[in-house]
């Protein structure tokens, strides 16, 4: 019994981390974007936005897991593993962010939250992704 509740208490420590490095993730989107990423994607039902963010957090959870599994059931490197890696992630991610947009005509951010379906969400979408591979695999 005492493992049981030993693993749930674990558990919540992992989920508890992956949240925050999601909700920093969050936060990083709608900063990189203009307007309200909340009301863009609840209100307005911005496909381009919800695209962009639901790439971030699907890429920091590929990264979290990782370092979860890679930890081998050692609780204090995993957490720190999975903050630490998390954190390079989501910095990786901006700058990726930051030069895809010096490399694209127009601000990129208003492109990827404009009403109409644009493409350009689908690159950035995909280097999300890849870095969080790209992390993920570092890790291993």
């Amino acid at each position: 019994m005492l493992d049981l509740v030993t693993d749930l208490a674990v558990t919540l420590g992992y989920a508890a981390v992956g949240i925050a490095l999601m909700g920093i993730g969050a936060v990083l989107v709608d900063l990189a974007t203009p307007g309200s990423l909340r009301h863009l994607i609840w209100h307005e039902r911005n496909a381009n936005a919800a695209i962009l963010l639901a790439s971030n957090l699907v890429a920091v959870g590929t990264i979290a897991t990782t370092a979860i599994v890679a930890s081998d059931g050692d609780f204090l490197r995993g957490i720190g593993s999975t903050a630490g890696y998390g954190l390079i992630g989501l910095l990786v991610m901006t700058v990726a962010f930051v030069v895809l947009d010096m490399a694209t005509p127009g601000k990129l951010g208003e492109l990827l939250v404009h009403p109409e379906p644009h493409p350009a969400v689908w690159i950035s979408a995909v280097v999300h992704l890849a870095v969080g591979a790209i992390i993920a695999a570092a890790i291993l």
